[in-house]
């Protein structure tokens, strides 16, 4: 197992301690022995409710409830001695990581009902049982301009309306999808598919930092897992199954998005996507999943009231991270100078009325992540509207502002 770092390792807080209790501390064990796998070990704590007792096991009782063989056996009870296994404590206490197991009142209750669930999760934040209520927000790495906007709209409502957005931080959708609920102050958890020793991007320290803090980094590898092509298939049962509902913003036909759709579905779990153009390569996943009956989404509504939480929204419970800060839409963003990016967008609208967000890239020199943030501030202050098909108009009655 490899700990050999990379560069967004720094990004745990490592000020904070955590204890992990001693059933999770076997349960980590149990993920040492070779070839045993979350299967077999929630076999395992089914049959043998206490752990202790499962070190003390004989070979043939355990081969016996789990179909193992006679050297994995023999490897349970000694694995708690090994290298392996003092190395991955001691880096969990180090920097600050927690752990939660299939055993611990506080594992996520909707993941304990798949039929796969992890044994452990471990986690950089905090979990909360208000995160039953959730939705997963995913999509394609490389999406357009109009996927972005629309995934961090979608991440910055939900959020703001009292759900937990979960993605996989991955770059695109996954990342845009994050950055909302953060813009709003929710809550959102990232699932990854590698081990908090090797953050995958690279890149997204950064954002797993803001991540942590108002919300959940978490994986179900060990701290050496590299991002490996075959985790992320197996990460994506975790980001359904915590999730109520899962939202498909864009995706190819052949995506790691349609898998998690169709993991969604096996679950039990609502599915829903966004309309795009039928000429582009990443709405052939969406546009497919509409034509076969997922819900049809134009804005957060639409998830809230199929997934019955609507009369549970909120804005804000008390104790919540950032309670006592503005959110943008109690801002009077109508009342204040629009920022450069802001004009540049309004000189575009007033010219073509009715404008394509990919024309909004071309026309107002702006790099997509400005764009992106410049629309959703526009919008949420009721100044633009966004139409079906990606496009925007200066509201009637806003056009005046300069």
């Amino acid at each position: 197992m490899n700990r050999t770092c990379n560069k967004a390792e720094n990004n745990v807080d490592h000020e904070k301690r955590t204890v992990i209790n001693k059933t999770c501390r076997d349960i980590i064990a149990l993920t040492f022995v070779p070839g045993l796998g979350p299967k077999r070990i929630i076999l395992l704590l089914e049959e043998i409710p206490e752990t202790e007792d499962i070190f003390r096991c004989s070979r043939s009782r355990l081969m016996e409830i789990a179909g193992m063989r006679s050297e994995q056996a023999g490897k349970i009870r000694s694995i708690r001695d090994s290298k392996e296994y003092g190395e991955e404590l001691a880096y969990l206490e180090k920097e600050g990581i927690g752990a939660v197991s299939y055993k611990d009142e506080s594992y996520p209750e909707e993941l304990r009902n798949i039929y796969d669930p992890p044994p452990v999760l471990y986690f950089s934040g905090d979990l909360y049982p208000r995160d039953a209520d959730a939705v997963a927000v995913i999509g394609a790495r490389k999406c357009s301009l109009y996927g972005l906007q629309m995934a961090e709209k979608l991440g910055y409502e939900l959020a703001e309306r009292g759900v937990t957005v979960v993605s996989g931080m991955a770059r695109g959708i996954d990342s845009a999808a994050h950055r909302g609920a953060l813009k709003a102050g929710g809550r959102t958890i990232a699932v990854m598919g590698s081990g908090f020793c090797h953050i995958y991007p690279a890149e997204s320290g950064k954002l797993m930092r803001s991540i942590s803090e108002k919300g959940a980094v978490l994986t179900e590898y060990p701290s050496g897992t590299l991002p490996l092509r075959s985790n992320f298939p197996r990460r994506n049962r975790i980001i359904s199954g915590m999730s109520r509902g899962v939202v498909v913003v864009e995706a190819a036909r052949k995506s790691g998005a349609m898998i998690t759709v169709d993991l969604a579905l096996e679950q039990g779990k609502e599915v829903f996507a966004v309309p795009g153009r039928a000429d582009f390569l990443v709405s052939g996943g969406t546009n497919t999943l509409i034509q076969n009956g997922a819900k049809l989404v134009m804005g957060v509504d639409d998830i809230l009231e199929e997934l019955d939480l609507q009369n549970k929204a909120r804005k804000r419970l008390p104790g919540d991270a950032n309670a006592g800060e503005r959110a943008p839409e109690q801002e009077d963003l109508a009342s204040r100078e629009l920022s450069p990016g802001e004009k540049k967008i309004f000189g575009v609208l007033k010219e073509e009325r009715s404008t394509h967000v990919d024309r909004l890239y071309d026309r107002a020199g702006l790099d997509r992540s400005e764009l992106s943030e410049s629309l959703l501030r526009l919008e949420i202050a009721g100044l633009i509207s966004a139409l079906p098909g990606g496009n925007y108009v200066i509201r009637r009655k806003e056009a005046h502002v300069t």
